[in-house]
């Protein structure tokens, strides 16, 4: 509840309570104040425990933190419940393993995924992405349409 507040901030709330309320009087304010948290959270305890029963046996695993949006995607997605297989989708996106293997590509080191996809190493792989090999060059700039060139028509979009 209050996990959020550091010890400067307890600090500068004793201080004020002590101004405010007193010495005299801050211990039973505090000691009313204890009991009043006391018995709201004995009340959501009890509220809790009552739509428990009334919801039924299916649903005893219920949880109530299950119901932030966060927690409950957190449970569904990232734990063990692969009954989708979204553990073998994420795994299939691993981008760092694509990306080193195009680094090695072009740095014309020779890794045995590229070859195994390819049939070709890393050094003529080099070369057939530079169109050395009869492979197109990729790099280059297309031709620029010529002044008679027009550009397509099309009439629905008028």
């Amino acid at each position: 509840m209050f996990n959020d507040i550091g010890p400067l901030e307890l600090v500068a709330l004793a201080i004020i309570g002590v101004l405010v309320f007193g010495p005299d009087k801050l211990p039973k304010v505090i000691q009313d104040a204890s009991r009043f948290i006391r018995k709201i959270r004995e009340f959501s305890e009890s509220a809790k425990e009552d739509i428990r029963t009334e919801l039924g046996p299916e649903f005893k695993d219920f949880e109530f933190e299950d119901l932030n949006p966060k927690t409950f995607v957190r449970k569904q997605l990232m734990d063990g419940n692969d009954d989708l297989g979204l553990k073998e989708i994420r795994e299939s996106f691993d981008l760092r393993k694509e990306v080193a293997e195009i680094t090695d590509v072009v740095n014309g080191r020779d890794t045995p995924a590229v070859e195994a996809k390819t049939g070709v190493s890393g050094a003529a792989a080099v070369t057939a992405a530079n169109g050395s090999a009869g492979a197109p060059d990729l790099l280059k700039k297309r031709e620029q349409p010529t002044k008679t060139d027009h550009p397509p028509f099309d009439a629905d979009a008028t």
